[in-house]
């Protein structure tokens, strides 16, 4: 069972296997169309399309109106029919991957566990390092039959915009912020119109996870950069712009055998959202 990375030579040989899923994860913010073009223009064999906005996230306002931010965790129920969709049952193997270091696929890695799915792991180095093993892509697309995956216990810890408020006061827990380094400081107003970050929060970008090449970095190395922002996983909570790239920091921590930190799903589009939530700006 593949729980957190898997390497591009592995998962060649497994593109026949009809207990593997591969998913493939590509998305871009600014373009929404880009991840289905990139898809139907050639992917890795047998992989289906996984959509950020429709499959992997759900209406950014709840039923009484408020809006849960960019991209909010999806129906729980409606995911399992989606998984279901996608040929995946309680046995499968489902490989996640992108183009952009993870930082999409991890969504998805985290979203399986969070019904209770271990085994789902990330192409580690995403495409490039399937290119750069001289392995083909297809634009052939194959149905897959239903699959039969249940609703099981969470494998991962969720805590809402409440929650977060409360420990302004009581600062039991640390608040991580995935997002770049401008963006924490609230430099950027191209991509959040209010900048800043959570006070007290601590920031750590999701691309420090990764080395040069885009694979991630040996499990004591993140263990060693992590270890100074928190006392123990438990009293963490993850958050980036909208609850997708806090996901690559919580596989980060898996690889580095630090389980435990919880997803704030909502993230700063959610808690900016509203003036009564305080916002700090600079370096913390």
């Amino acid at each position: 069972m593949h729980t957190t990375l898997i390497d591009a030579a592995t998962l060649s040989q497994h593109l026949n296997d009809e207990g593997w899923i591969i998913l493939d994860c590509r998305h871009d913010l600014m373009n929404p169309a880009y991840g289905r073009d990139a898809f139907a223009a050639g992917h890795i064999a047998g992989a289906q399309f996984a959509n950020i906005d429709h499959d992997l996230s759900g209406p950014k306002q709840g039923a009484d109106g408020v809006f849960k931010g960019r991209h909010p965790l999806p129906d729980r129920a409606g995911f399992i029919d989606t998984l279901r969709r996608w040929g995946i049952n309680d046995g499968t193997q489902v490989i996640a991957y992108d183009a952009h270091g993870g930082m999409y696929a991890a969504r998805l890695w985290w979203l399986l566990r969070w019904v209770g799915h271990e085994a789902v792991a990330v192409l580690d180095g995403g495409l490039a390092a399937w290119e750069a093993q001289g392995l083909p892509l297809t634009a052939e697309t194959r149905a897959r039959p239903a699959g039969n995956i249940g609703d099981k216990a969470p494998l991962t810890q969720t805590v809402t915009v409440e929650d977060v408020v409360a420990n302004l006061s009581s600062g039991k827990r640390t608040v991580v912020d995935a997002r770049a380094n401008d963006r924490f400081r609230g430099e950027n107003e191209t991509i959040d119109p209010v900048g800043g970050h959570i006070p007290g929060a601590k920031n750590r970008f999701f691309k420090d996870n990764l080395q040069a090449d885009g694979r991630f970095k040996p499990a004591a190395q993140l263990k060693e950069e992590f270890a100074p922002l928190f006392a123990s996983p438990a009293q963490a909570i993850m958050q980036c712009g909208s609850g997708v790239t806090a996901c690559h920091n919580l596989l980060a921590l898996e690889i580095a055998g630090l389980s435990g930190a919880a997803l704030y799903p909502g993230s700063w589009s959610e808690w900016c959202a509203s003036p009564t939530r305080p916002v700090a700006t600079g370096r913390n």
